[in-house]
């Protein structure tokens, strides 16, 4: 026998040998004994069940999913019903068995008999006809109608055109079958048979359906008897391997597409490296990248390999991961490449603590680290604070301009308005406080103690609102003092929010207001009875959330929560109170009669109502 086990095993070619080599590797045999020395001589000198415990180790270690009579094709002919099962199912003991069985009935000594005649050098199509030609009319038919046709005939049809039943039909197209199997154990078929074994290695676990009828030349020679392909019949010889949205796979195309998207959950690889783990899946290496697009959830973008869900956050959170740097909700949009809207995008890298905001109008990843951009005015302030609680506008200016994409004109602005004050020096200082810095100015009424106002994970407070039929109209509604306030407002000031649909005016003069809220309502489509919940960033612009109303079939607790903009489901009220608690300001051990007794003094009675008290 001059045959490796390489020769025998297809898997053994296209897998890594750093892969293979700490596996089966073996202190009586030469490096890569399983390419180098002919299968006899490694059993003889290490033992045959040693060897085909080798082969077990890997198959139950790298080709779980592949069906054994793939790993090893001659086990098709030894146990056809075994063939068809993984290691997975199996495990280690009993694979390593019918290798075992397969390598003992390869190496038993061939007794002396007349060897039949074989002609080594006919053409493989001219064999596969002859096979046909001897069939009757119908059973050709029926081979070429139902066997070997991409539209399969019924078997009513078939039943109709030849004047017999259903049953009829299905008990000539098994004999068929039966016929066929027998056939290809014959001598003067092993051409054929190697043939198929040659197939399996060259096509790996996965190949595009079009590239078997391009593997050989005579694939494509039309066999007279049935006048198809000779490929289609060849197709059916490659047991185990199904045909899935134009590809050929072994095992299963669920199971493998799930294995390709798991190599991939941590985040983004480069694509030469991508295609390298591939084809440890069996996948050629030349065909990977094909395979890695035709695979859901996950996508090629900027040479990169990125996990693809169908989550907005987590697009977004790959594209700035494969891009390294901070980008803009524009350039976030462009190559998502997608039917989102702008501001969504902008909403959720607001609202998502994954990003944080590094400038005026550009987000990076918050395990990245950095400052966070904070807008103008409490960029300011914070400049003010690292001072020791008065700076000097020019080096506010200076400090500010060289970091962050804002203009001086714009610094100076903020610097010499509400919210600042001169010291006696010329310096700035936050207004109301004094040069020690400690806060004398208070609102009168904190925003954690403000009804239907409730803080994100971020920090940020939102103000909820319930939409009505004046909202609708376009009509203006009140604000409350403490949310109003938390946005820096005082009684007198005016502050303009800008949004795409339009800006929106909040003016306090008896009370805090806000102006028309149409144009955002109606990007959302949204009815009376649904919630937007808003704020305003510290650039100045209207950040907001839609939710529909909801569904009246929510458990009580669901919602509470609700109220709050949280969607996720909690396993229990306790976890459900404890993040009420967080969104109004309270601690995380905030006991139950805590949070209940805070959203009364807000006055949120509906959320009380849905928490039974």
């Amino acid at each position: 026998m001059n045959l490796s086990l390489s020769d025998l095993s297809p898997p053994l070619r296209w897998t890594s040998p750093g892969q293979i080599a700490p596996i089966v590797e073996e202190p009586q045999l030469p490096e890569a004994w399983w390419q180098a020395i002919p299968l006899d001589r490694a059993c003889a000198l290490v033992g045959t069940q040693t060897v085909a415990g080798r082969l077990a180790d890997l198959a139950v270690a790298c080709w779980g999913h592949l069906m054994l009579g793939d790993i090893l094709p001659l086990l098709r002919f030894s146990d056809p019903a075994e063939a068809e099962r993984t290691p997975e199912m199996l495990g280690k003991d009993v694979v390593q068995k019918l290798f075992t069985g397969v390598f003992e009935r390869l190496l038993e000594p061939v007794p002396d008999a007349v060897p039949a005649p074989v002609r080594a050098d006919r053409p493989l199509p001219e064999l596969i006809d002859e096979l046909f030609a001897a069939l009757d009319d119908r059973q050709r038919a029926i081979a070429r109608d139902r066997l070997y046709a991409e539209q399969r005939a019924t078997l009513d049809e078939l039943a109709q055109r030849f004047s017999v039943t259903r049953e009829r039909i299905r008990q000539i197209e098994r004999d068929l079958r039966d016929h066929i199997e027998a056939w290809l154990g014959k001598p003067e078929v092993a051409p054929l048979v190697a043939h198929v074994a040659w197939l399996r290695g060259r096509l790996g676990s996965a190949v595009p359906a079009d590239d078997l009828q391009a593997a050989v030349p005579w694939h494509g020679t039309e066999l007279g008897a049935l006048g198809i392909p000779a490929w289609r019949f060849v197709r059916t010889l490659l047991t185990g391997y199904e045909q899935a949205e134009g590809w050929l796979v072994s095992g299963g195309s669920d199971e493998l597409r799930e294995k390709t998207r798991q190599l991939f959950t941590d985040g983004p690889r480069p694509l030469a490296e991508a295609v390298a783990m591939v084809s440890q899946l069996g996948v050629r290496e030349d065909v990977a990248e094909r395979w890695i697009l035709a695979t859901p959830q996950l996508r090629v973008l900027g040479r990169h390999v990125v996990p693809w869900p169908r989550s907005i956050n987590e697009k977004a959170e790959a594209v700035l991961a494969v891009a390294g740097t901070p980008l803009s909700p524009e350039e976030i949009q462009e190559r998502i490449g997608e039917d989102y809207s702008l501001v969504g995008i902008r909403n959720q890298l607001t609202a998502d603590d994954r990003f944080l905001r590094v400038d005026r109008n550009k987000y990076g990843l918050t395990r990245w680290g950095g400052d966070e951009y904070l807008g103008i005015r409490e960029m300011i302030a914070r400049e003010i604070e690292r001072a020791g609680g008065e700076a000097s506008v020019s080096t506010i200016v200076t400090n500010l301009t060289s970091r962050y994409d804002v203009s001086e004109s714009s610094v100076r602005a903020y610097s010499g308005g509400p919210g600042f004050e001169r010291t006696q020096r010329g310096w700035i200082r936050v207004a109301g406080t004094s040069p020690g810095g400690e806060v004398t100015y208070q609102p009168r009424k904190d925003v954690s103690e403000t009804r239907r106002s409730f803080r994100s994970r971020d920090g940020r407070w939102w103000h909820r609102v319930d939409i009505n039929a004046e909202h609708l109209r376009g009509s203006g509604s009140p604000l409350p003092t403490g949310f109003a306030a938390y946005l820096g407002m005082a009684p007198g000031g005016q502050l303009t929010a800008s949004a795409p649909s339009g800006d929106v005016v909040i003016s306090w003069h008896n009370q805090p207001t806000m102006g028309s809220i149409r144009n955002v309502l109606a990007e959302y489509n949204a009815r009376e009875g649904d919630h937007v919940f808003l704020t305003v960033s510290d650039g100045g612009e209207l950040l907001t959330r839609y939710l529909p109303a909801a569904p009246v079939a929510m458990p009580p607790i669901n919602r509470a929560l609700y109220l709050l903009g949280y969607t996720a489901p909690v396993g229990s009220e306790s976890e459900g109170l404890r993040l009420i608690g967080a969104r109004i300001g309270l601690p995380d051990t905030a006991a139950r009669e805590e949070v209940l007794a805070r959203l009364r003094e807000r006055g949120d009675r509906d959320i009380l109502a849905y928490l039974g008290a």
